[in-house]
């Protein structure tokens, strides 16, 4: 979700890669209906493991922003800016499918909200 949001509202000013440390191999389902209903299609979207990008990339990145709460973190050893904004990870078994969307939809709009801000800021 934080890529396409991200894409969306950053444009092509910025270089946006997403990967996660322990990816789960699939777009959640929820994360796809959170994002349609701000019409963003995250379908062609796919997991990626920090490994799975280009190491010259990582190591002329200007920011990470890393989104990570119970999961671990990857960890960068450059001198890259880093920005943490903790989410609760919304793909939680234990949810009803009902509930899952409410925390779906919960964390969209706080990454859109800390997306825009960062915008704002560095555009």
């Amino acid at each position: 979700m934080a890529e396409g949001l991200a894409r969306e509202i950053l444009g092509s000013k910025f270089v946006i890669k997403s990967a996660g440390s322990q990816p789960s191999n699939l777009v959640h389902p929820n994360a796809i209906w959170a994002m349609d209903q701000v019409g963003i299609d995250i379908r062609e979207h796919f997991t990626k493991s920090i490994d799975d990008i280009d190491k010259e990339f990582i190591d002329n990145l200007d920011i990470a922003i890393t989104l990570c709460s119970e999961e671990i973190c990857p960890v960068l050893n450059n001198n890259v800016k880093k920005i943490h904004w903790m989410n609760e990870d919304p793909a939680n078994k234990n949810l009803s499918d009902e509930q899952s969307k409410i925390v779906f939809t919960k964390v969209r709009d706080n990454l859109y909200n800390l997306i825009k801000k960062f915008f704002l800021l560095n555009a």
